[in-house]
This record gives C-alpha cells, structure tokens and sequence, in this order.
C-alpha cells in the first residue's frame, strides 16, 4: 500500500531523544560543540528538529550561496515562512563585491530589521559573502524608518523632502525598493518594509487611502490603516554607523557552521580580494574596515555563542549514523532490492517527491511489482536523500533517483516584472522611425496638442523629410507603429502624397497574398488527403517519457499532444516546432520518432551540417539507450563502405531511425517503411534539397523544428496556414547562467578555464577577429598550459573545421577558441563555460545565441561578457551587456533579443523576397498586411474550408473614427507624454469587455478620477465595438452629425451576408432617425448611414444600438 503524506510526524527525526537531549544541553552553555555523521538534508531535518519548541534565533552558516539556498529550501518547505529567512550577500556576483542587486538588499534589510526589534525565533541561513558585509548598527535603524497613517496630515512637498533625505529616487512609475513618484495627489513609494509598493492617495494634505499595488499591472490590491516606510539599511552612505553581523546578533543567538577555519579563511580572502582592488575600483581602501568584516576575529567571534560545527573532532565517536543516498543509475530494480532490504529490517521509508506526477510515477512502479514495501510518498523536495541507520529511517529524493536535476529556489522578497515586456522594446522615443500604414514611414515627433472645430484634441505627431508634417489622431493610433526592420537598417523616406509608398505597399500586398495563397492551398490539399493511423500510445512510450530527466513545461506537454493528435488521425502531419536555444524541442522529436517506431515506421531526421548530424545522433542515442531501437547516422565523413551498409540495412528495414544531412533525400536513399520525417532548422537547406523535402512530403508524417522565434501575430496569421505548436517555458529545473562582465583580467580568464578543466568540462573563447586569433591562443596556452586547445573559424577548410567541431564535442579539446560560428546548432553539454571577447560589439541577439551554448545540462554554467572598460564605450553598448547579464533565466533572452531574431525568423520562415518587403514598410506592418491577406483569402478562395472560422469582429480590419468632440487624455490628468502614449496604444488594442473595464480601474487606481474628456474616450471603444458588428468601417462624428461608412471593398462577402439584409432592414424600419446615401470618393461610391443631432458619443452608442 502506497502512503501519500505532507504530515509534520511523517517526517524524520520526529521522535530522535539524541536532538532532545543537544538541545537541553545547548541551552544551558555557550560552548563550541560538534556534530557529525550528518549527510545531505538530515542536516536540515536536524536543523529543524533542534529549533522547535526554542525561544532563540539560529544562524546557520554554510560554505557557499548554493549549498545554503539548498538547505534553506529544504527548511522552508517543512517550516512556516516567518520560521526561516536566507539571508544573502547584497551584491549581484559571487566574490565579486560591485553592483549590488536589490531584490538581495530588500531580504537584508528585511531581517536586520526584524533582528533589530525583539523578534520571534527564527532561523537564518547565510554564506561567507553575506557576514562579509557589514550591517547598520541597531541605534541607527530607528533613524531610517518613518509611519504613514489614513488620516494623518502632511504637505505632498515635505514628504518628497522626506524621501530624499531617506535616498530613495523619484521616478516617473516605481520599480524596486528605494523608488518613489507623485502623481497628482497620488504618492507611490517602495518601501523596504514591504514585498509589493505603497500607493498613498491624497485629498489635500490629508492621507484618504493607503494600499499595496502590483507592478506589472499597476493594481491596487490590499489596504491599510497605518504602514511604515523602511529605507534601505544597506546603504553605503552610512560608511561611519555600521558593525559585522557577529557583533550586531544578540548574544542569546546559537550559531550553527559547517566549518569554521573554512569560513575564516574565506573572509580572509575576500578582504584581501578588496584590498588588492582585483575586483572593485569603487570602495576606497579607507573604508574597507568601515564596510567589511576582515574576518581575522572570527574564531575569538564565535566564542561569544553557542555554537554547533558540522564536523567530527579527533578520536571521537559518530555522534549520528545516517549515510548519503545510493545512485541506482535508474536501475529500478536495484531501488526496489534496496527498498524491501529495508522494509525487512522495519526501516521507516519515505520518498520525497517534486511534483504529483512524480508520485503518480513512483505508483506506477510500485504496482507492478509485489512486495509488502509501502513508502511514503511525500510531494516535497529535498536536497539530498539519506539513510539513518540510528532512527532507520530512509529519506531518498526522487531527482537522485531518477537523476533529474534539482534547482535551488529563492524568493525575490519583492514583486519584479520578469522579462522585458515587448511593448517596451516597442516603445516610442522621439527621432524613431515609424510607418503609417497609409502614408508610409516617418520620423516620430512625440504628442501635440491639435484644433479641430475649436475643440482641442491631442494627436502623434509624424515627420516626412524636411517639410512636410503629418498629425495623425489618437483615434487612429492603430495605423501607426514603431519601424523595424532587419539589423538595424535605415528605411527609406518619402514625400508624403507621393506614389512610391503605395506602389511598394501594393507590390508587398501582391505578393504577401501569393504567398499566403501557396501556404493555405499546400494546407487544405493536406487536410484532404489519406495518411497513416497511429494507434495510442503504448506502455513503453509511457516509459520512455516518464524516464526524461527535466519536468515537462506546460508548453512542451501541449505540443507533445499536438503531434500525437496529428499522428493518431487519418490526415498526414505537417508541424512546425518553434522554440528557443534549449527549449525541449529535440526531446519532443525523440517521443515522436519513437511513437512512429513503435507503431513499426521507420523515422529519417534531416539536419543541415555534418556536425549537428552526429550531435544528433550522440543525442538521440543516448536517449534511446535503453529501449529496442536501432539508430544510424550518415554524413560525408561515413566511408563508402558504411554508407553502402547504411543503404542496405534501411531497404530491409534493419535500422529504425536515421539521421543525416542532404544525402537523406537522395534518390539512392531508399527506406522499407518511412513514416515519419523530421526536419531540422528547414531554412537552411539549399533550394533543391527544399524541393526534394517537398516531394517527399506528400504522404508521410512531417515535424519540423526551428530555434528562431516567430512573433505572436505571424503565429496567429501562419496558422490558418499551418500546424504549429509554440514553446515559450524554459524547462523549470534548468540552472540560470551565471553571467559576468569583466575586463580583460589574465588572473580571471586564468582561474575560469582551470575551474572548468578541473570540474571534467570545456570552454568556449568567442574571439570574432580572425586576424589575431592566433596571438589569443598563445595567450590561452601560456595561461593554462595543460589545456588542449581548438582553433575555429570561417577561413578554415570546410572538413577541416567540421573535424575540429567533432574533437570538440568528444571532448579532445579543453579550449575552443572561435568566431561567432558557434553562435547557433552547436551543442555541447560538457561545455559550461564561455568567454565573449568585445562583447560590446554584438547584438542582443548574438549574445544571447552565443550565451546559450553553455548551460545545456545539469552542471552549473558560467559566461563571461569581457569589455572594454564603460567608460570607453557607447551608451547603447553598455545598456546592452547590462540587459543581457541580469536577464541570466534561461529564456529571458527570448524576450530581450525577440525583435531582431522574430524579424530574421519572419525572413528565414518566408524567404529572401519577403525579408526585402520587411526592410521596406516595416515589420509590424509587413504583418498587419500578411493578417490581411490571410483572412481575405479565408473569406473569399478559401471560404469552405475555414467558413466555421470566420467571425463578425473580423469583417472590418481598418477601423477608423473622426471626430471633433474633446476626447483625449488631458496633460492634468496623465503628465508623463510617454505613458500618455502608451495608454493611447493599448487602449486602441483592447478587444474585449473585461479588458476595457480593468483599464478604467486601472486609470482611477493609478491617476485618481478620471475627467469627462476621459471618460468619452474610453466609451469610444464601445462605440467601435458596435460599429464593426453593424458592418461600418467608418465613423464621422463632426458637425452635430454621425456618419457611419460601409465596407468600401464591394467584393467583400459582408455584403451577400444575412448581416447586410439585416441592417439595410433596420435602417428602413427607423427613417426618421437615419438616412442611407451614396458617398463618391476616388474608389467608386460608398453607401453611408447619416444620423442627424449627435453630439457625443453617449448620443452616438444609443443611435447604433437599434441595429
């Protein structure tokens, strides 16, 4: 019988009298007293069993950041949250004491100032770094925090005065602890006290309101009566006030170390780090004591404490019996031996599991066998797994079991937006090229004030050339967006009026549409034809996922079941994969080849380059170790002799997988019983090989995996299309890259390259001049000269490099020194460290790629962004590398690098011509008019086979709105001209009831109450709404009028619709409110619907209505 149980008594060490009499006699003495035959998370477990029922705080000092975040992970899932806090080192990098990180100052502050009250117990878990720091001593913490209450009266301008003087920063919105803005009067502040902002509403001087809000919506969530504003304790300005950790703690404190000559040296090491400035130019010699602990008292420091050291003193006995875990090498059935060996000595035994699908994984396994074993599962993590012999307790952890990797997990202490969102990598900024879907490109000059029939109105304000200027309304802000075009080229400009713009529009239409048109048609003919059934899936597919070493991200499931949905029909698949450097793809290409395999197909996967060919191979024979399929590879570095072999054994159907490049689609190539393709990167293959993959297409099974992004509108428009399954999750257990900028530092490169070598893994050294890249592998060799080290580059002979490329992936090489050729395909999971020389002169793209070829498996890995000194470089240079150091989660940079690589995607995915169109009108617009083309097609060529598709909110794809009514955001209400703008943006997207109405709570919660001309704005969306479901693509509301224009397209298939009957009969039934006229313009004559005595928009919405 299988036991489920997150029961406190089901944990171990529940009962150990030993831990009750420790903590008996901890209490009565301040003596250094040792404990050893602790493995893994016993300690942990120890740790917390001595902390309960106590009245005092714990320190718990480990070596290192990631054996204390561990253990501190451990803790926090078996202990209340207010029971155990991480107490880390305030800067961003280990040993390197420069640029300090403020979700780290927010949690140390949080618990210096806890301490410094009379606080509850708790327990603290901290490293080297962080009690290398000094902290603000007791007496000045009441000196830094100040009490805010409903209520109180206070002059807006004294509390501003206030906040300088605490050195928080004023900033337009607040982002981290330390930021404040006024708003009208309304005051948001970023207290360190708190993990979300402050937002203090005024009336007057009076406080009316207090409450939290979150930063990515700008919400307002809980309120409050009364708060305290804390400033960051961590300040260096207070150099004169502060004192080590070890003198600020009460002496009442018990200290808990794992080695305590270890950490002294550490503190050592690191002064003398700081001293000999290695490290930072920033700290001034004089203030080093100030700010750091030297750590040469630490030992004569410790003595002040009770204090217990995890290690065994000379001649005396274990004080406790526990071992660590055992590896089972995923052999069950040693697991199971070792499971019923305990059972039969009464051992208690529980498993400690990640996730529920990991206990419905260990169900599975137990049921099949049949034995009395009866673990208890538990759905918590831990570090590492041991035995106790003492207790006989077994404690395994699943990840070692199943030799998944486990990541450690820190809270942030405080809400942050966690990638760069894409609206603001889109954002404005005065000088920007911008298209205007109607006038083509020109240069963004901000808002203006505008007069229209003597109301004032606001409007963007655009550029084209020298003389002329454009004004386009706010109402009409969807026809304008940001220019973007491939690696940074500059458009071309026109005259406004002129006809080059639209002659360049019409010939990207004209072709945008013959490409939509080729895509849809290859669609529907696929959708009509026979294909091979697959049957569900069988026991050994279950296996063979349930053995892969990460958690399946919710991405990666759906599109698992997308290609198994697809297999399991009648019609053939044809499905892209699109997702990012690392991101699963080849996992979910290993469970389809092995669904096809299993169901007795042969499975042939094409690559572009020899090299990926083999790593593929590498990859997928490793994967399928342990299951009954045979696998083969082919490439030019393969003898005739075994290529004739190879031929042979795929006519008989004796190889079941094959992977290889061009040579695959050759018509010597032939296969017993092919079901399933796979296609690697499409893009890159030449023409003819295209048109070979192509042909092959026509009645099997085809994926197709690419790594460059494709933006979320192109995906939309693609898959009327095509299949297509996106994944943007990175797998949760991966470790974030660890990324540094550093200077060109002998001692650095010297200590990063021997702590890799050492570890069993390889480097890469980006170096993208060919010219010198000889002097830097000299260089390398007399820095590191044991290391075998590559040289790799554009200029070397194709088999040559390709030879040089496989050494390295086997591991010959220690060192790759190379151009920026590595930057995507290459992968090499024993690589974990990678040095970018100039990396100021890359995109963010490019980093991002060349960043992502480390940090491939369970190991932590390591990049090094080597610059030139920031003084010396651009501005944009600098915002650059910074962006790219702190987004380190793997994926981040998806989102970072999203604009250049979805333009170079959009090019690769639709060919050369179409890249050149993006060039000339834009990207954004390039695919509003791709959208287009699509949903005309669907409408008319196309209507049968999408005609459940089509909705009335698509019938009109240019809405337009004219007016002369005073709507607008007014500059009283919303002053910052650049979040004016970016309401405008949004506002003009929104789709949906729901989203309008959390944009006007939104509006009242951060600006106050929103004025008339506001809110007439907001009720313009309403208005659009009714007018497009009516059929209008049009709205004047000028003059006391309100005129509603039909669609100007007569072909349009609204017209021959029962939505065009109805409203010609409506309009017939209510005469004396509306008139129907024809209106001439140069496209011909366009029907209007006139109504009389309209002016405002509530008038406006009423009169539509009755339609």
């Amino acid at each position: 019988m299988i036991k489920v149980g997150n029961n406190p008594h089901s944990l171990p060490f529940f009962k150990s009298l030993k831990v009750q009499k420790l903590r008996d006699s901890f209490a009565q003495n301040k003596e250094r007293n040792f404990v050893n035959g602790l493995y893994g998370s016993s300690k942990s477990f120890f740790v917390k069993e001595l902390f309960r029922d106590n009245k005092r705080i714990f320190l718990w000092i480990l070596n290192d950041k990631e054996t204390a975040a561990y253990h501190f992970n451990d803790l926090e899932n078996f202990m209340d949250k207010n029971e155990c806090y991480f107490f880390p080192s305030s800067y961003k990098k280990n040993n390197a004491f420069i640029n300090t990180d403020s979700q780290n100052k927010f949690l140390r502050t949080e618990i210096i100032k806890n301490l410094s009250l009379k606080s509850k117990p708790k327990i603290i878990v901290t490293y080297p770094e962080a009690i290398f720091e000094k902290v603000l001593i007791k007496k000045e913490i009441k000196n830094r925090k100040f009490k805010i209450s409903i209520g109180q009266k206070i002059k807006l301008e004294n509390l501003n005065e206030r906040l300088f003087e605490y050195d928080f920063n004023k900033e337009d919105f607040v982002s981290q602890p330390g930021d404040f803005s006024i708003r009208g009067g309304i005051v948001d502040i970023f207290s360190y006290s708190n993990q979300l902002p402050f937002r203090i509403e005024f009336f007057g001087d009076e406080i009316e309101s207090i409450r939290t809000f979150e930063i990515d919506s700008q919400m307002s969530n809980k309120t409050f009566k009364s708060i305290e504003i804390l400033a960051d304790l961590e300040n260096k300005n207070s150099i004169q006030s502060r004192e080590s950790l070890m003198d600020f703690l009460n002496p009442e404190t018990l200290i808990l170390i794992e080695n305590s000559l270890y950490v002294q040296d550490e503190l050592r090491n690191f002064y003398k780090l700081l001293k000999e400035k290695t490290y930072s130019d920033e700290i001034e010699k004089e203030n080093l004591n100030n700010l750091f602990y030297n750590g040469k008292n630490f030992n004569l420091d410790l003595n002040k404490f009770s204090t217990i050291e995890f290690k065994k003193e000379i001649n005396t006995p274990a004080l406790f019996q526990t071992i660590p875990q055992p590896a089972f090498n995923k052999k069950f059935d040693l697991l199971i031996k070792y499971l019923i060996k305990f059972h039969e000595k009464e051992y208690s035994i529980r498993i400690f599991c990640s996730s529920k699908n990991q206990i419905n994984r260990f169900n599975e396994i137990f049921e099949k066998i049949e034995s009395d074993v009866s673990p208890i599962l538990i759905e918590k993590s831990i570090y590492k797994g041991f035995i106790n012999h003492q207790d006989k307790e077994v404690c395994f952890s699943d990840h070692e079991i199943f030799e998944r990797y486990h990541k450690f997990n820190i809270r942030t202490g405080f809400s942050i937006k966690k990638r760069v969102r894409l609206n603001e990598l889109n954002q404005l900024e005065k000088g920007d090229y911008v298209t205007h879907i109607d006038h083509g490109i020109g240069i963004f000059g901000g808002l203006q004030k505008i007069v229209v029939n003597g109301k004032k109105q606001e409007a963007v304000k655009l550029s084209y050339g020298e003389r002329d200027t454009l004004y386009v309304s706010i109402h009409l802000i969807h026809k304008i967006c940001k220019y973007n075009g491939k690696d940074g080229t500059k458009p071309k400009i026109f005259k406004l009026g002129s006809n080059a713009w639209k002659k360049i529009k019409l010939k990207a239409k004209k072709r945008v549409k013959e490409l939509a048109f080729n895509l849809i048609e290859t669609y529907a003919k696929r959708k009509l034809k026979k294909g091979f059934q697959y049957g569900p899936d069988s026991s050994i597919q279950h296996e063979l996922e349930a053995s892969f070493i990460y958690e399946d991200t919710p991405d990666q499931n759906k599109s698992t079941l997308d290609i198994k949905n697809d297999m399991e029909s009648l019609q053939p698949m044809d499905r892209l994969i699109c997702g990012d450097v690392g991101f699963g793809k080849t996992e979910i290409a290993i469970r389809a080849a092995f669904k096809a395999i299993d169901n007795g197909k042969q499975v042939a996967v094409l690559v572009p380059t020899t090299v990926l060919a083999f790593q593929h191979f590498k990859t997928f024979s490793n994967r399928l170790n342990n299951f009954p399929v045979t696998i083969d590879y082919l490439n030019r570095f393969r003898s005739n002799k075994e290529k004739n072999i190879i031929k042979s054994e795929l006519k008989n159907g004796k190889i079941d997988l094959i992977i290889g490049t061009h040579q695959l689609v050759n018509k010597s190539i032939d296969f017993k019983n092919l079901g399933l393709l796979i296609v690697d990167e499409e893009q890159k293959f030449g023409v003819n090989v295209k048109e070979k993959i192509r042909s092959l297409k026509e009645n099997i099974d085809v994926l197709t995996l690419t790594a460059t992004p494709i933006p979320r509108t192109l995906q939309y428009s693609l898959m009327s299309a095509r299949d297509l399954s996106i994944i943007t999750t990175p797998p949760q257990n991966r470790f974030p890259i660890e990324s540094n900028i550093v200077l060109f530092k002998e001692e650095i490169i010297t200590k990063a390259i021997n702590f890799e070598i050492q570890r069993g893994g390889q480097v890469f050294f980006i170096h993208n001049r060919i010219e010198n890249i000889q002097e830097v592998s000299a260089l390398i060799s007399r820095l590191v000269p044991n290391a075998e080290i590559a040289i790799a580059h554009g200029k070397v002979q194709g088999k040559k490099l390709e030879k040089t490329m496989l050494d390295f992936i086997n591991g010959k090489f220690d060192v790759l020194i190379s151009t920026t050729i590595v930057e995507s395909g290459l992968d090499v999971p024993n690589a974990n460290t990678i040095f970018i020389n100039n990396a100021q002169n890359f995109g963010l793209s490019d980093l991002h790629q060349m960043r992502g070829r480390v940090g491939r498996s369970n190991k932590k890995a390591f990049c090094y962004f080597i610059c030139a000194p920031f003084s010396s470089i651009t501005k944009e240079a600098r915002k650059r590398i910074e962006a790219i150091e702190q987004h380190t989660e793997l994926g981040s940079g998806f989102y970072i690098a999203m604009k250049d690589l979805e333009i170079r995607g959009a090019g690769d995915l639709l060919g050369a011509e179409q890249s050149g169109f993006i060039n000339d009108i834009g990207f954004e617009t390039y695919q509003k008019i791709l959208k287009e083309a699509v949903e005309d097609l669907k409408s008319k060529e196309f209507k049968d086979l999408f005609d459940k598709d089509l909705d009335a909110k698509n019938i009109v794809n240019n809405f337009q709105i004219d007016t002369d009514l005073e709507i607008l955001f007014p500059d009283s209400y919303i002053t910052n001209i650049k979040e004016r703008l970016k309401l405008y943006k949004k506002l003009s997207e929104i789709k949906v009831e729901n989203e309008l109405k959390e944009f006007k709570e939104n509006l009242k919660d951060r600006f106050g109450k929103i004025p008339q001309e506001s809110i007439d704005l907001l009720k313009t969306v309403e208005l659009k709404w009714i007018a497009i479901s009516v059929g209008f693509e049009k709205i004047i509301l000028k003059n006391d009028k309100l005129i509603c224009q039909f669609i100007s397209d007569k072909e349009h298939n609204y017209y021959s619709s029962g939505n065009f009957q109805k409203t010609l009969k409506t309009i017939l039934q209510n005469k004396k409110m509306c008139e129907v006229k024809e209106k001439k313009n140069k496209d011909g004559d366009i029907l209007i619907v006139v109504f009389k005595g309209v002016n405002s928009v509530d008038k406006a919405i009423n009169n539509l209505k009755v339609f």
